[in-house]
C-alpha cells in the first residue's frame, strides 16, 4: 500500500476535515482533479456547508518536461508536482488533499488491489455525497485503472457508506459522443478555474497547455451540446454516471457495451434511413 500524505489547508484536525467532505474527486495525477472536477470545486468554494476533498493517486513524476524543468529527475519532478497540487488545494479552498504515491504500473496491473482497499477506507471516513473520477472510456490506461479502483472501493463498502452519485469525467478524450451523458454546469467561478490550472506551471512549461485546452473543451461542450437550442451555460463538462456500477447493480462491461451500442445505433440510423 502507498502511505498517503494528508494536507488540510485550513488547519482543521484530519478526521474532522475528512468527515465534512461532501464532494470527493479521485484523479490519477496532479492536476487531473482540477481538469475533471471543477463542478465540485466550484460548488464548495463559497459554501461553508459543502467541502471538496481531492485525492491524487500517483506523484506524476514521469510527466513530460522542458524549460526550467528539463533537467529534473523523476523524483525531483514529483516533489514539484506535489507542491503544485498543494497550492491548488489552498487556492481552491479544498477541505482536504490526499496525495498517494502509487506507481502507474501497479495501478494498471491491480486496480482492485491495495489502492482500492485504501480508497475504500478513505471514502468511508469522508462519506461524500458525490464522487468524481475518470471516465472508463478515458484514453489514458492509468486513468482507467483509477476509475476501476474507485468502483471496486465503493462496491466493497456497506450500502450506507456509499456515495449517492459516482461520476466518470473527461480528461483524455471527450464524452460528447455519449448518448446517456451527464451534463455538469462548470460556469461558476471561471477565474478560479483558470487560476487553478495555471498553478501547474511544470505542465504548462512542459508544453502541455492544459488550462487553455480544458476551458476550451468546456466552452465547446456548452455550444455544441444541442444543435437547435441556445447555449444553456458558458462552460459544460460531460460525465458518465457510474453509480449503478459502484453499487453493484450493473457490471462495467454491461455499461460500456450499452453505451457503445447506443452510439452505434444513433449514428447508423440516419445513414440507413429509408433503405
Amino acid at each position: 500500500m502507498s502511505e498517503g500524505l494528508y494536507y488540510v489547508p485550513d488547519g482543521q484536525p484530519l478526521e474532522a476535515a475528512l468527515s465534512r467532505t461532501t464532494h470527493l474527486a479521485v484523479g490519477a495525477h496532479p492536476d487531473d482533479v482540477e481538469i475533471m472536477a471543477h463542478h465540485g470545486i466550484a460548488a464548495c468554494y463559497r459554501d461553508s456547508a459543502q467541502w471538496f476533498c481531492a485525492v491524487v493517486m500517483t506523484c506524476g513524476g514521469a510527466s513530460p518536461r522542458s524549460g526550467r524543468y528539463a533537467g529534473l529527475s523523476d523524483a525531483q519532478m514529483a516533489v514539484v508536482r506535489q507542491a503544485e497540487q498543494r497550492r491548488a488545494a489552498v487556492l481552491g479552498r479544498y477541505g482536504a488533499l490526499v496525495q498517494f504515491d502509487y506507481a502507474s504500473a501497479d495501478l494498471r496491473v491491480a486496480p482492485a488491489g491495495p489502492a482500492a482497499a485504501e480508497l475504500a477506507d478513505l471514502i468511508a471516513r469522508c462519506r461524500p455525497q458525490v464522487v468524481y473520477t475518470h471516465s472508463p472510456f478515458d484514453e489514458h490506461p492509468t486513468h482507467v485503472a483509477v476509475c476501476r479502483a474507485v468502483l471496486a472501493a465503493i462496491a466493497g463498502l456497506p450500502a450506507e457508506l456509499r456515495p449517492r452519485r459516482v461520476l466518470g469525467c473527461e480528461v483524455w478524450g471527450s464524452l460528447d459522443w455519449l448518448e446517456r451523458r451527464v451534463e455538469l454546469d462548470c460556469s461558476a467561478e471561471p477565474d478560479l478555474a483558470a487560476r487553478l490550472l495555471e498553478v501547474f506551471a511544470s505542465q504548462i512549461e512542459g508544453g502541455k497547455r492544459y488550462g487553455l485546452a480544458t476551458v476550451a473543451r468546456r466552452r465547446a461542450n456548452a455550444t455544441f451540446a444541442r444543435a437547435r437550442e441556445v447555449d444553456r451555460c458558458e462552460q459544460l463538462g460531460f460525465a458518465i454516471d457510474l453509480s449503478a456500477v459502484a453499487a453493484g447493480r450493473l457490471s462495467r462491461e454491461k455499461l460500456a457495451r450499452d453505451c457503445l451500442d447506443d452510439f452505434r445505433q444513433s449514428r447508423l440510423a440516419p445513414l440507413l434511413k429509408n433503405e
